[in-house]
């Protein structure tokens, strides 16, 4: 393994812990990625012993480099560059049933590698002279990376009781690398997955994020599914799953269909947000769903109150309500309108107003209404994905002439009481609507001459 440890800090760190006289290991996902073929640039090194004076040490070896001591963890971080090396004795830990914070003890090696959350997160190397390259794997974490298993160190249900964000992160990792939860330890996180509900929201999205944003993400959300987590922690999308059918009429799985949009999308883009409104856009089906005997079942608004779901989701899960809520938002509310220009003779007016809506985020709305084709007929995919190319080129030919992303009205309503003479009232409102549906509608060009000869019929007119 010593072929493996190229960086010049491996030596340093190893001349720094036989000064010290402690032995030191490099250990967890920077050795896990070394089989995997990845680049890691976090480094985590236990020791037996001194692991705060070990990373002083090391800072003060290394120019440029930046020293973070946390004694009540008995932890440090050295930055150099663009690593990050943590440094933290072996230790043990025994859990208290109601927290995630162990009761921690200094520990041998084996202590430290048991309390791992997987056998291919407890790898390690030796980094002291006597052992210096020499991997250490009690619990053929090698082989499970050879046949893609995620499986625990300990009893599974001991594992997962103890830390229970593990059940999260073992189906993190699944999705990220393709992996396959062992058979026992799938059942384990089953049988105490009523355990999440001592970790933090905060936590629980960060690894929901992780799994949104892995190569295909529908894997992790059927076994977040499968194994009844998503019932505890996102239980408006487990609402979209299930078929109903009355007088033999059904509709789809919206759940299944929601995957399937997700992987879509996600062949398209890496914008998590994007990923988001993919996994939101059909949100609010189940409580919008009616069956009408003569059309069988319908879903009449659920993209309006979709969008109004959007917020409580955002803050129940810890999400920004920001600028990245309103986007989602926005995607959600819009998702149905390219879809209708699809299917029907496209006026220039409907073009300009899904511009004028969607702004500078047209191009993603694009994106998500493409990914929504999860047809199996080919011949109406086909007729779609045509359709779409012919409402893109009439989005880039109306763009360039009518410039309506994040449109700004040609003339202002402060300009317009200007103008005229108007004090603040609903008439100025009423102008400033007629100007705005004038442009969309194609009645005037987008510019302040046309705007201003139209304001002024129109003043006369609403009088």
């Amino acid at each position: 393994m010593e072929k493996h440890l190229t960086n010049p800090v491996f030596k340093i760190i190893s001349n720094c812990a036989n000064q010290l006289g402690v032995e030191a290991f490099v250990i967890g996902g920077f050795v896990r990625d070394i089989f995997l073929k990845r680049e890691s640039k976090d480094i985590d090194v236990v020791t037996l012993g001194k692991g705060i004076e070990l990373a002083e040490l090391v800072h003060q070896q290394l120019p440029d480099s930046y020293l973070s001591v946390f004694k009540n963890f008995g932890t440090a971080q050295v930055k150099f560059h663009d690593l990050e090396i943590e440094f933290v004795g072996a230790r043990k830990e025994s859990y208290d049933r109601n927290s995630r914070k162990p009761t921690v003890e200094n520990g041998s090696l084996k202590d430290d590698q048991e309390r791992r959350d997987f056998t291919i997160n407890a790898l390690a190397i030796g980094l002291t002279a006597d052992n210096y390259g020499k991997l250490l794997d009690p619990f053929n974490g090698i082989l499970d990376l050879e046949n893609k298993i995620i499986k625990t160190p300990l009893q599974p249900d001991v594992t997962y009781s103890d830390d229970p964000l593990r059940m999260l992160r073992a189906i993190r990792f699944a999705s990220q690398l393709g992996f396959t939860i062992e058979e026992k330890s799938f059942e384990a996180i089953s049988n105490n997955k009523s355990r999440i509900e001592i970790v933090s929201k905060e936590r629980i999205s960060d690894e929901l994020n992780k799994i949104i944003l892995s190569p295909i993400p529908s894997v992790g959300f059927k076994l977040l599914f499968d194994s009844g987590l998503l019932h505890l922690i996102f239980p408006e999308m487990v609402k979209l799953y299930g078929v109903e059918t009355v007088n033999g009429k059904s509709h789809k799985d919206n759940f299944y269909h929601t995957l399937e949009v997700l992987d879509n999308v996600s062949k398209m883009s890496d914008n998590l947000w994007l990923r988001w409104a993919a996994i939101l856009h059909d949100i609010a089906k189940p409580a919008t769903k009616r069956f009408e005997p003569e059309h069988g079942w319908t879903f009449h608004g659920h993209e309006d109150k979709g969008a109004r779901m959007v917020p409580k989701i955002f803050e129940s899960l810890r999400l920004p309500l920001n600028e990245k809520m309103k986007y989602v938002q926005k995607l959600v509310l819009l998702h149905l309108r390219p879809i209708v220009l699809a299917k029907t003779e496209i006026s220039d007016s409907a073009v300009r107003r899904v511009l004028f809506e969607a702004g500078d985020d047209v191009d993603d709305l694009m994106k998500l209404c493409q990914a929504d084709i999860t047809t199996k007929n080919p011949n109406k995919v086909k007729r779609y994905l045509q359709n779409f190319e012919i409402v893109k080129i009439k989005l880039k030919e109306i763009e360039e002439k009518d410039h309506l992303r994040n449109w700004q009205p040609p003339v202002s309503g402060e300009e317009i009481m200007s103008l005229f003479n108007l004090p603040p009232c609903k008439k100025v409102g009423d102008l400033k609507n007629a100007l705005k549906d004038a442009i969309l509608d194609g009645v005037i060009l987008n510019d302040r001459e046309d705007a201003l000869i139209f304001l002024t019929q129109k003043l006369k007119e609403i009088q």
